[in-house]
Parts: structure tokens; C-alpha cells; sequence
């Protein structure tokens, strides 16, 4: 009997070029200068694909028929600019190539969209907020506001968890505060080498190895750790002992920032959070949404 296989399951021995190919031919050839006419083929040309990565056209004719060898990452780079790739699909790019994704591109921080400040706001006991790999709050829920209050407070330039931890000030007020810092110096190390050390990171780095003697000796023993799920419980100055079971997640697309939730473990913490929030002032949103 003959073994029939359709099109869509039969191997592809040609992925990397049957990728470069289709985005260039989606491409808009006016958008990048060049002229619409006497054109037999959508898209941009191999030698206009190629003249923009500064690689010969012959090479790139081989890339795309499966026989120019494995590209180099910087040569990747310039593919992934010349045929105006996004973040995704110049990961898939490196993937399809190298095996590998791409060194990591530290991203500046941006706005948080509508959709996800309202993923916020939906959760109503739920304190949440979304972090940068610094520690950067940059966007909350009222739950969050009220919970965190000092946290939340503070300007926008100075509302980091990691400022906050190894401040004396707030340092008193804390449960379990060597575990609590340890924790977040080990889950900082990872978020940054992951994302990428920002000139924010480093300043951030300098700045509490200078003020912090215990900031300096913990990350100068390169401990490092997910931030994951687990409790935390914590002394809130009006409504006492709160205990909340949290988990990160990692916003799509959005590699440098994610989302800790902290859900009250209890009944009684729900009671806790509620009350808070309905003897507060806080603004239903955050300034973010």
C-alpha cells in the first residue's frame, strides 16, 4: 500500500528559506522606496533584500534555496532589519537558523495597554501589579494600591520594591526580612541577565551596593531564583497580619515586564483586602489605565 502524507505534514527541509522568502514577498516595496512598476512579483526582490543586509545577492538567492550555510548572528540581525521583522519573528528567525534565540534587546520601558490594566482591574481582592526586571512598579490595581500603599505612593522614579526593601526605614515594618531580600536580589539577578543589564540596571546596582552593605554581600554571592508561586505574609500597618498566596506571569510579546498576583489565602485576608479597599480613597484605576 502506498504511504500517502499531505503537503501540510510532509517534512520541510528548507524552513530558513521558505521564511525569508515569505516575508519578503509580504513586504510593501513602496514603503521601503522602491518603485511598483514592472514588478512580476509582490514584495521586495532578493537583490533589494540583500543590498538593505549588505550581503550579496547571490548569497541570499543560496539562503533562500536552502544552500548559503549557516548564517552568522550579526548577519541575522541585518536580515531581521532588512526585511523590518518584529520581535517574534526575528526570534523565530535565530530559532530556524542558529537553534537558538537572539541576545537579549533591553527594552525601555513603555506604557501598559488598556487591555492589560483592565486584566488588572478585574481583580477585585487580587492585589496586582506589573514589574520591570529592575523592579519597577509600573502599573497596579486598587486591591494593589491599598495593600502596598507605601510602595505605591511613592513618584514614578522611585517606586522600586528593591529601593523599598533595603531602605531602613521600611526595613522595621517587614516580616521575615532577610528571606524577603535574599528572595528579591536573586530574582533580580535572573530578570536582568535575561532581559538584558540596562543602564538602569547597573545605576540600580551601584547605587544600593553603596547604600546597603547587605544588598552588596547578597548579590555578591550570585544567588539567583524565579520568582515563581509561592506565600507571603505580611504586617499591614492598619489591617494587621495578611496572608497572601502569589504567582508571576509573564506578559506575551512584553519579555522585560510581568505580572505578580497576590491572592488573599483566606476568607479572613479576603475580609482583610475588602475592608481596606473600601475604607480608602484610591482611585478605582491606577494613573496608568
Amino acid at each position: 500500500m502506498i504511504n500517502r502524507q499531505s503537503a501540510a505534514t510532509e517534512p520541510d527541509e528548507n524552513l530558513l528559506g521558505n521564511f525569508l522568502k515569505d516575508r519578503r514577498t509580504k513586504l510593501d516595496a513602496a514603503r521601503f522606496g522602491y518603485a511598483t512598476t514592472r514588478r512580476r512579483t509582490s514584495g521586495l526582490r532578493r537583490e533589494e533584500v540583500a543590498q538593505r543586509a549588505g550581503v550579496s545577492t547571490t548569497w541570499y538567492t543560496w539562503l533562500e534555496q536552502g544552500r548559503g550555510g549557516a548564517p552568522s548572528s550579526d548577519v541575522l540581525e541585518r536580515l531581521a532589519d532588512a526585511l523590518a521583522l518584529t520581535d517574534v519573528e526575528r526570534e523565530h528567525l535565530f530559532l530556524l537558523a542558529q537553534n537558538r534565540p537572539p541576545e537579549v534587546r533591553h527594552h525601555d520601558v513603555e506604557a501598559v495597554s488598556p487591555q492589560l490594566q483592565r486584566i488588572l482591574d478585574a481583580m477585585e481582592y487580587s492585589a496586582a501589579y506589573i514589574k520591570t526586571p529592575e523592579w519597577d512598579i509600573v502599573a497596579w490595581n486598587r486591591a494593589a494600591a491599598v495593600v502596598f500603599r507605601d510602595l505605591i505612593a511613592l513618584p514614578d522614579d522611585r517606586r522600586n520594591l528593591l529601593r523599598v526593601v533595603f531602605d531602613p526605614r521600611a526595613r522595621a515594618g517587614m516580616l521575615h526580612w532577610e528571606s524577603v531580600a535574599h528572595f528579591v536580589v536573586a530574582t533580580f539577578r535572573t530578570e536582568t541577565a535575561r532581559s538584558g543589564v540596562s543602564a538602569r540596571a547597573k545605576a540600580l546596582i551601584d547605587e544600593l551596593s553603596q547604600s546597603s552593605s547587605e544588598f552588596r554581600a547578597l548579590w555578591r554571592s550570585h544567588d539567583i531564583r524565579a520568582h515563581g508561586e509561592g506565600t507571603k505574609y505580611m504586617a499591614h500597618p492598619t489591617a494587621g497580619p495578611v496572608t497572601f498566596e502569589y504567582s508571576a506571569f509573564a506578559v506575551d510579546e512584553k519579555p522585560h515586564l510581568s505580572m505578580i498576583v497576590y491572592n488573599p489565602a483566606t476568607p479572613k485576608d479576603k475580609a482583610a483586602v475588602q475592608a481596606l479597599i473600601e475604607a480608602s480613597h484610591e482611585p478605582a484605576r491606577s494613573p496608568h489605565g
